[in-house]
């Protein structure tokens, strides 16, 4: 029996190897995910986003395990930061996650973004996708939390959370255009502090001036995580959200702009590979940027000249 039957089994050592093969891009994962493929699409993906300290982990934790009291199974993608200098990550919101590591129905994966900007790791969407085939209902999808441009996510998840917490200083900061656009909720977490109404005040102003007369006004919720408050109204939120999404047809449109993401990344991240791979066999590649730290050429230069020479 090979990995995709034993997943597909209910193995849980198989899926995690799945994964495992996924961010290391063994050679064989193509071959996996196509055989996964057909078995998609059918989970409720949730991105929760934010700025570090907000909660989100702690958030994640409250809302699975109000999930699994409805009996749906449950996956969570959990991205850290990678460190540019020694390419490790801490992954250490499965720490705040470690109750749910004892249900049997909850699969956790911690992950590094390895360079990628925006929040996620580039193999996040091919992770879910393979959670999904292994028949999670809902997958959560927590992002770095590095803040103001941390839009990534709605690239993969139907429903986005933004995260929102007071006493960061200057609320509006933390209500930049990019995360006021991609939020379906809006969460006001750690509402017991002081400045939770001021900062549902501002938020309730922009998200007026942002919204205009579209047909989903994200609403805001106000949560204490940590004891639980307020996550019974986030559910009824999120399960709202979901309604709305299937029967105005967004829901459609947003999978299908996924889908076009996917390729156009797949295709973008084969043909870099494919370039580099040819100009590295070539032995040129030193000389080229040897002419460019001496100014004789310019990048944009020796760009064309690669992609001309690779693209013939």
């Amino acid at each position: 029996m090979d990995i995709v039957d034993e997943m597909l089994n209910g193995s849980k050592r198989a899926l995690a190897r799945a994964i495992t093969m996924v961010e290391n891009e063994c050679h064989d994962a193509a071959g996996m995910m196509r055989r996964l493929y057909p078995r998609t699409g059918r989970a409720q993906v949730i991105g929760i986003t934010g700025p570090p300290g907000a909660g989100k982990s702690t958030l994640t934790d409250k809302l699975a395990k109000r999930l699994r009291q409805q009996g749906k199974t449950i996956g969570i993608i959990a991205v850290d930061p990678t460190s540019p200098f020694s390419g490790g990550a801490i992954l250490g919101d499965r720490i705040r996650m470690n109750e749910l590591i004892l249900d049997e129905e909850i699969f956790i994966r911690s992950m590094g973004t390895r360079g990628s900007l925006g929040g996620l790791s580039r193999k996040t969407a091919d992770v879910a996708a393979v959670l999904d085939a292994f028949g999670k209902d809902v997958i959560f999808i927590e992002t770095v939390g590095v803040g103001q441009s941390e839009v990534d996510i709605v690239k993969a998840a139907d429903t986005t959370v933004v995260v929102l917490v007071p006493g960061l200083g200057d609320d509006i900061q933390a209500i930049k255009a990019g995360i006021l656009e991609i939020g379906d909720i809006f969460v006001i977490n750690k509402a017991d502090r002081e400045g939770a109404e001021r900062l549902n005040s501002e938020l309730e102003m922009m998200l007026v001036l942002n919204q205009g007369n579209l047909a989903w006004q994200p609403p805001i919720k106000k949560t204490v995580a940590s004891s639980g408050n307020g996550i019974e109204e986030l559910v009824d939120a999120i399960d709202s959200h979901v309604k709305y999404l299937t029967k105005s047809g967004e829901l459609h449109r947003r999978r299908s702009l996924r889908a076009k993401n996917e390729l156009l990344a797949l295709m973008e991240a084969s043909v870099g590979r494919y370039i580099v791979n040819r100009i590295n066999q070539s032995g040129r590649f030193e000389s080229m940027i040897a002419s460019m730290e001496r100014r004789e050429k310019d990048p944009y230069t020796v760009a064309n000249i690669i992609l001309s020479e690779c693209l013939k």
